[in-house]
C-alpha cells in the first residue's frame, strides 16, 4: 500500500506543477485548471481504492468452465450390479433366490474351494459346519424357490450375518 502511495505523489508532481504554472502565468485560467487537477486528484484517488479492494480480495475463478473440475471416480459395473443384486435380494424373494443367492453360492464356493478344500456340492457336510446353519441354508444347492413371489426378500441384517460368515470361511 505504501509503494502505491508513493506513486500516485509522483504521479501528482506534474499535475501539481502545471497547476502552479496556470496560477504564475494565466490567473483567468485558473478555475479551470482547479477543476482539471480536482478531476486528476480524484481519479488517483479511485485508482488507489481500486489497487487496495485488488489486494483485499482474492480474485474469483471464471464460471464459464475453463477450470476443468476432477470428476469422481466411476463406480465399476461389477460394483453397481452387486450393488443393485443385494438391493432387489432384500427386497424380493424371488429377487433374492433368482439373482443375489447364486452370486453367494458362488462366492461361497470358492472360499471353500481355496480356504478349506471343501466342495460346496460334494461335500455338503462340511461346507455346513463352514458356514453356518443360517448361510448353508440360503447358499445350498438345492435351496427350493419361494412359493410366495410377493414377500419380501433377506432382510439386512441377516445379509450382514451372512457375509460374515463367508468372511471368515
Amino acid at each position: 500500500m505504501r509503494a502505491d502511495l508513493v506513486g500516485a505523489v509522483r504521479g501528482l508532481v506534474l499535475p501539481t506543477l502545471a497547476l502552479l504554472g496556470v496560477a504564475a502565468l494565466a490567473p483567468g485560467r485558473l478555475e479551470l485548471a482547479l477543476r482539471i487537477y480536482a478531476l486528476v486528484v480524484a481519479g488517483t484517488v479511485v485508482v488507489l481504492a481500486l489497487l487496495a479492494l485488488d489486494r483485499a480480495f482474492p480474485r474469483e475463478t471464471r464460471l464459464d468452465g475453463t477450470r476443468t473440475r476432477p470428476r469422481p471416480a466411476a463406480r465399476p459395473p461389477s460394483l453397481a450390479r452387486a450393488q443393485n443384486e443385494v438391493a432387489l435380494g432384500i427386497a424380493s424373494s424371488v429377487d433374492l433366490h433368482y439373482r443375489l443367492v447364486p452370486r453367494l453360492r458362488r462366492i461361497a464356493s470358492g472360499l471353500l474351494a481355496s480356504r478349506r478344500n471343501v466342495s460346496l456340492a460334494d461335500r455338503p457336510d462340511q461346507a455346513r459346519a463352514a458356514l453356518g446353519d443360517q448361510t448353508w441354508g440360503l447358499v445350498r444347492p438345492d435351496r427350493a424357490a419361494p412359493q410366495d413371489r410377493l414377500t419380501a426378500g433377506l432382510p439386512a441384517r441377516e445379509l450382514e450375518h451372512v457375509i460374515d460368515a463367508l468372511e471368515s470361511v
